[in-house]
């Protein structure tokens, strides 16, 4: 199974469970880019635009490029009252762009699926000197560590998925600089040339009951893939740990982690 586009299979149910990003974020990224209606901007792997529609509302060029069709025809019926939206479908570590072309190259929960000696590089040369490189993702955590523990335990007994999403990650970053280098994501990004290197942290809070809970972590690559009948049981096991020990509620704090990093 190509991982890459595990989420291809499911546009709607991604669009309406994957978790948002703040205005406080995407602020930080369009003072640092001074992204206006004169600059230019891609996004690679935007998925269905939980991250695309702060930078479309600047009036930049705005280009996303999106491996998954399923993916891409749903952007394009989303934001197609946008004039200054452009998409193609198309797979980023093989697609020609020109050199020095973006002012603000970018990519929310996505950029992890590209071999780092072939992404760092091409978005350095598809920058204009003095360009944003932002890269950003979301670490989640539960806010009931208890509540947490029992659901471990649903895991440990039902997830068996088809293929085991680690694995896979392992496997395509073994000969990545951060793996061999023991590298941060800071001497990552400045090991690539980029300077200025910076990270900053935002915070969001979610609440789900357990039905709603169960078809968000449905959304997650190695959870799609889950056979029966392990999925039918992981999904019962969980919605009985919730409306046992919670109270039917499930919260959620999202780390939001935002990577900014200029070109020369």
């Amino acid at each position: 199974m190509d991982f890459r586009k595990i989420f291809d299979t499911i546009p709607e149910e991604f669009d309406k469970w994957r978790p948002r990003y703040c205005d406080e974020l995407f602020n930080d990224i369009i003072k640092h880019s001074k992204l206006n209606s004169n600059k230019t901007a891609l996004e690679i792997g935007p998925g269905t635009g939980q991250a695309t529609a702060p930078i479309l509302k600047t009036g930049c060029f705005y280009l996303a490029i999106e491996l998954g069709e399923n993916l891409a025809e749903f952007m394009k019926n989303k934001f197609k009252v946008y004039n200054n939206f452009q998409l193609v479908n198309a797979d980023f570590e093989l697609y020609d762009f020109s050199r020095d072309s973006f002012d603000l190259v970018y990519s929310a929960a996505a950029f992890q699926w590209i071999k780092e000696e072939i992404g760092y590089p091409k978005v350095y040369d598809i920058l204009k000197s003095g360009g944003t490189f932002a890269k950003f993702a979301v670490a989640t955590g539960s806010r009931v560590p208890a509540l947490d523990d029992k659901i471990q335990e649903v895991y440990a007994k039902y997830f068996r998925p088809e293929t085991d999403y680690r694995e896979y990650m392992k496997q395509k970053n073994e000969h990545s600089p951060s793996n061999q280098e023991n590298l941060s994501q800071e001497k990552l990004l400045e090991r690539f040339g980029f300077i200025d290197v910076e990270c900053r942290h935002y915070t969001k809070i979610r609440e789900f009951n357990a039905d709603d809970y169960i078809a968000y972590k449905f959304t997650h690559a190695d959870h799609i893939s889950l056979p029966e009948p392990y999925r039918s049981k992981f999904a019962e096991g969980i919605k009985k740990i919730i409306l046992d020990h919670s109270d039917n509620k499930v919260t959620l704090e999202d780390d939001i982690i935002l990577y900014l990093a200029r070109k020369p």
